[in-house]
């Protein structure tokens, strides 16, 4: 088992959506969304319950979500709002603790094992977190209370909106052991779909087989399902974490077919990923990007990508990768090409998915 911590994952709900509808309260109880507009080709980026009530959810073509719900009110992306906001959060949480690790605008860790307000109870300080966010800000949070991280994380989910959940220590081993496979973090539909053709769908099952035959199938993440599965998550959370990639994806007005025209975008792409990297790091040179990566999203929202350590960080670099993951599309028309880049590495403790 893991040395026991008392961390707390704080996950806002419908964050972007909420905050518009804070803005403007006569969008209250009606279904909105947060996205790029359908002539555009657009996306939702979130949307509220009313909203999924029909089925919406983020990554939906704005197109698509508005056929399934004619009366959805679109709001498009404010993102200087969402980031003043998310700062403003981020103060109520610095009232428990310095060790925050921000996982995203709308979602943190905290680690209050040495916080003694409200008798150090991380249950107290969680629901005093979530008091204060609506009190002040007047949207509301979500939260999880484990000793281990991915757990919190986990539970920051079971009582969604406006809930939390609790595991204790000593719940620890009979949750996990119940636990689903697909809810652990980093186990995607296509993973938990080939466990599932193992015969494996609970933590438990994980527990009864050999460690090897995990690991020779699925590489360091079957060394994370292993360790998850056995209550093992030594991570802590950490208020500096460094961005591990960077990357740059473009959604086209039209659909391409032909591997010429998305050769055609590399430059431009590429362009802006060398300034996005320069912004992250002035100093560094491209010689010592060791991994670059492609991705193609199809018509059908398919998404596939390619990665390869060793291939240079180039325009012909790119090109190439582009040729090689473009025989995936099989006469599949493509709405979207990114390429991203891993940053030099120092001491990550797991494989890094540029596309996560």
């Amino acid at each position: 088992m893991s040395p026991l911590r008392k961390i707390i994952h704080v996950d806002m709900d419908c964050f972007y959506a909420s905050v518009e509808i804070r803005e403007n309260p006569k969008l209250q109880g009606f279904p909105v969304a947060v996205g790029g507009l359908s002539r555009q080709r657009g996306v939702l980026t979130t949307c509220n319950y009313e909203a999924r009530k029909f089925g919406l959810h983020s990554a939906m073509p704005t197109a698509q979500a508005i056929k399934k719900c004619p009366k959805l009110i679109l709001v498009p992306v404010n993102m200087p709002l969402y980031k003043q906001v998310s700062a403003q959060i981020h103060q109520i949480f610095k009232r428990y603790t310095d060790l925050i690790e921000p996982l995203s605008l709308d979602e943190a860790y905290l680690d209050v094992t040495d916080c003694s307000m409200l008798q150090g109870s991380a249950t107290w300080i969680a629901e005093d977190i979530r008091r204060h966010i609506w009190q002040e800000l007047q949207l509301t949070a979500s939260a999880g209370v484990a000793p281990l991280k991915f757990l919190a994380k986990i539970a920051s989910d079971m009582n969604k909106p406006n809930g939390q959940f609790v595991i204790k220590p000593e719940e620890v081993e009979e949750f996990v052991r119940r636990l689903h496979l697909s809810k652990i973090p980093g186990v995607g539909k296509v993973t938990a779909e080939r466990l599932e053709q193992m015969g494996l769908t609970t933590c438990a099952d994980i527990q009864r087989m050999d460690q090897s035959v995990l690991l020779n199938i699925f590489g360091k993440m079957g060394q994370r399902i292993w360790d998850f599965s056995h209550g093992v998550d030594n991570r802590q959370v950490q208020p500096h974490r460094e961005r591990k990639s960077v990357g740059v994806e473009k959604t086209l007005s039209e659909n391409i077919r032909n591997v010429a025209d998305g050769l055609a975008l590399l430059p431009s792409l590429y362009d802006e990923l060398i300034r996005r990297l320069l912004r992250q790091n002035s100093t560094i040179d491209t010689k010592q990007i060791k991994k670059i990566g492609v991705k193609l999203k199809f018509a059908d929202f398919q998404v596939t990508t390619l990665e390869k350590t060793g291939e240079p960080c180039s325009l012909t670099g790119f090109s190439s990768l582009l040729e090689q993951i473009w025989q995936r599309a099989r006469g599949r028309e493509v709405r979207l090409v990114g390429i991203s880049l891993a940053l030099p590495e120092k001491q990550w403790d797991e494989q890094l998915d540029l596309w996560q």
